[in-house]
């Protein structure tokens, strides 16, 4: 599974000023209950619930939140590049400025799991990430995120 079976043009916030992860995490849950139709509160007390459990900043200024909501028909994504990085918890100690949410119906299972390791994969390339952090555009992303050479090296 790619990332363009996960994330569409419209999930993504390309310049977003936050100052804390909670507001990250609203900005972030609002724009996915518009592109999906849930409810923006579902979405946010899923991803701050599973970030209860443990951060789920995975070092190099990237964060994977995740949650799984009852009722979802299909997996997406929600990206945003912060406009300046802030603390996160992450592993490595680093603030965050990459934010990947994963929204996956309840059922989902292993698919919620590879879906994740798709994730980490595509965003521990160094190159593609200087590039991301570069492009200040939802379609720029888009491209970087979904090209076909994205995903052959991931």
């Amino acid at each position: 599974m790619g990332l363009e079976n996960l994330l569409a043009a419209d999930a993504i916030l390309p310049v977003t000023r936050v100052s804390s992860k909670k507001q990250a995490l609203l900005e972030i849950s609002e724009r996915a209950a518009a592109v999906s139709g849930l409810k923006e509160r579902e979405i946010f007390d899923g991803l701050w619930q599973r970030e209860s459990l443990g951060s789920t900043g995975v070092g190099e200024g990237i964060a994977i939140p995740h949650a799984k909501i009852p009722k979802l028909g299909r997996m997406f994504g929600v990206l945003a590049r912060l406009e300046k990085p802030i603390e996160y918890d992450a592993t490595d100690g680093v603030p965050v400025d990459i934010i990947f949410a994963l929204i996956a119906p309840e059922s989902a299972g292993a698919d919620h799991l590879k879906a994740l390791a798709q994730i980490a994969r595509t965003f521990r390339d160094e190159k593609l990430m200087a590039a991301l952090r570069q492009t200040r555009d939802s379609a720029g992303i888009f491209s970087l995120l979904t090209s076909e050479s994205t995903q052959d090296a991931a």
